[in-house]
């Protein structure tokens, strides 16, 4: 079985904007999400009922649904899917209902570099936010700058897997593959490696959770996205904003995509009405699965 093992990393004790707030000390590695540009992103659905995980045998197939959160609460669709990896003992998490603070962990998926992800950095830079970036192997490959500046960063560079499948509809060894080869380039390559994956278009089933959670990996759903990947679909950076932050609540793991323009535009405006709100923003590290 291969075991994952985090490298040692020494750990700065400095003053926080917030208990959960990125530290200038550069944390331990970790890796990314991708969708590369011939390849078919993941389309988030905003379901408006309320609806519980459906009974699942091993390998039947499910796409992660997260509802839309109104009024400061998450929606009963993320609140369930979450009660289900709990109770079902999975390594996975798609909303923190365990912290007693308004907490936030934003979350990236970069596929292909369209020019923004820079920008992202340069904000979450001056708003000291540690935030985690999923990529998958060719994205890796392809900027490995952003990639080291991400690591020296403080940030999480997690685990995307190799070719981007859906982890639903290929085999156990196959699961292992995908995984393994991501952090071993990202071990040879940058001396890194972080305990935290994305599942590529959400699609999952309870195998691949107990083969990922088996390896070391925690699977890192979301409770908060929106359609902001078809950058024929970009509607400015006000919308950007208003969508986010009329979702916002407590224990959100916010879903962006760094190729859109209007994320990166409005991320600083973002951060700064979460935290006017009495948001802090936490990094995946501070989650306790």
């Amino acid at each position: 079985m291969y075991k994952f093992i985090k490298p040692l990393c020494a750990v700065l004790s400095l003053t926080l904007l917030c208990s959960c707030t990125r530290q200038d000390a550069k944390p331990e590695p970790k890796v990314l999400e991708t969708e590369t540009k011939t390849e078919t992103v993941t389309r988030f659905e905003e379901p408006e009922t309320s609806v519980s995980p459906e009974p699942m045998g091993k390998n039947d197939k499910k796409s992660h649904s997260y509802g839309v959160a109104q009024n400061g609460v998450a929606n009963d669709i993320s609140i369930n899917a979450q009660k289900y990896f709990e109770s079902n003992k999975f390594k996975a998490f798609c909303l923190d209902t365990k912290s007693q603070n308004k907490v936030l962990y934003l979350t990236f998926d970069c596929g292909y570099e369209n020019g923004y992800t820079s920008k992202i950095l340069d904000v979450l830079k001056e708003k000291h936010v540690n935030a985690a970036f999923f990529c998958t192997l060719p994205q890796v490959k392809e900027n490995p700058d952003l990639i080291k500046r991400m690591i020296d960063e403080g940030h999480i560079v997690g685990n995307h897997s190799v070719t981007h499948p859906s982890f639903a509809e290929i085999s156990t060894e196959q699961i292992k593959e995908e995984i393994i080869g991501m952090d071993e380039f990202l071990r040879e390559n940058f001396n890194y490696s972080e305990p935290y994956f994305r599942f590529p278009k959400g699609e999952y089933n309870e195998n691949a959770l107990n083969v990922i959670g088996s390896l070391g990996y925690t699977s890192v759903f979301w409770s908060l996205a929106y359609a902001d990947w078809d950058l024929n679909k970009q509607k400015g950076a006000d919308f950007a904003y208003e969508t986010v932050v009329s979702r916002l609540h407590p224990g959100a793991v916010i879903l962006l995509h760094s190729v859109s323009p209007d994320n990166a535009n409005a991320l600083a405006r973002i951060i700064d009405k979460a935290r006017e709100d009495g948001y802090q923003f936490c990094s995946l590290r501070d989650y306790k699965n």
